[in-house]
């Protein structure tokens, strides 16, 4: 009777281990291809780069609703354009020659090397932190005293996903809600961390050809999060990042063509010789209510003090 109750309980450890492995295994990206990673958690699936260009996670689908999340050619979290006060570094990141590798433990590291031209190492890890949320650190190493540095994050959506509501404070309020981004509140809207952040968006940097862009300025996202949702399944793709990290969340109105959903990561001097770093997850899940978002955001926030 003792032996057999040691074979049984080694047989459980070893089934424990196995389960533990297998649910470990699906949080990691594999390799596909030159520079290419997809990854399938039973809940996103999708591909991490395309021909060797770093333009985000691609034919990314929520696989219980079917919900397909990526629009435009330019997919859902990636690095577009790169600013210092008043001044563009190229179109962006996505036109900028760079390199990756998968790393043993399932995260990609994507590399952009320093030029004459842009006097900075830029470098992105994405990693799947559960089935249906991924994390992403941008760090960037100075060749040089980089002023105001920002790193804008961009994510484009399908249609199926029409408006971004934003968590800022409304008009005369001292709480802030999750605010709608109709087309009477502007074209472009800009809700900046506090009103210092103001002065970062409007000192140039966006005024620069092509393609300038005029900001309307929002109530302020203390707390940098939004979202867009499916009305028809429910599936909302939640994006946030650490108030520290994080200057403004952008976003143009509801149901412009562009779809997008922005965050301007850093906004601050970077001396030559410091690397600095920023944090932002991406959540996708069924929400009943725009609140749920908001506690995803606490326990963000709380995974990083501990």
């Amino acid at each position: 009777m003792r032996n057999l109750y040691y074979l049984l309980s080694a047989y459980l450890l070893l089934l424990c281990s196995t389960v533990s492995f297998a649910d470990e295994s699906t949080l990691a990206f594999k390799q596909a291809g030159n520079e290419s990673y997809t990854f399938d958690t039973g809940i996103l699936r999708g591909t991490l780069r395309q021909e060797g260009r770093s333009i985000g996670l691609l034919s990314l689908e929520h696989i219980p609703s079917g919900s397909r999340l990526d629009g435009n050619d330019y997919g859902v979290f990636s690095h577009y354009r790169v600013f210092t006060a008043n001044k563009r570094y190229g179109d962006g990141a996505w036109y900028l020659p760079s390199t990756s590798r998968l790393n043993p433990d399932g995260s990609v590291e994507i590399s952009w090397p320093a030029s004459e031209e842009c006097p900075f190492e830029l470098k992105a890890l994405y990693r799947l932190s559960a089935p249906d949320t991924l994390d992403l650190i941008t760090s960037v190493t100075a060749h040089s005293d980089l002023k105001a540095f920002e790193s804008f994050l961009a994510s484009y959506f399908t249609e199926a996903f029409p408006a971004s509501s934003v968590y800022a404070l409304g008009d005369g309020k001292d709480a802030p809600s999750f605010q709608t981004t109709e087309q009477e509140q502007g074209h472009w809207q800009a809700f900046p961390r506090d009103r210092d952040s103001v002065a970062l968006i409007q000192d140039g940097r966006w005024k620069i050809e092509p393609n300038p862009v005029d900001w309307v300025i929002r109530g302020d996202a203390t707390r940098p999060l939004a979202l867009r949702r499916n009305p028809q399944t429910g599936v909302c793709a939640v994006v946030m990042a650490r108030p520290e990290d994080c200057f403004a969340v952008m976003t143009p109105y509801a149901a412009e063509g562009h779809r997008s959903l922005y965050l301007s990561l850093f906004g601050r001097d970077i001396k030559a010789g410091e690397t600095a770093a920023a944090r932002a997850r991406l959540v996708v899940r069924p929400l009943s209510n725009d609140e749920e978002a908001v506690s995803l955001y606490e326990a963000y926030i709380k995974e990083g003090q501990r």
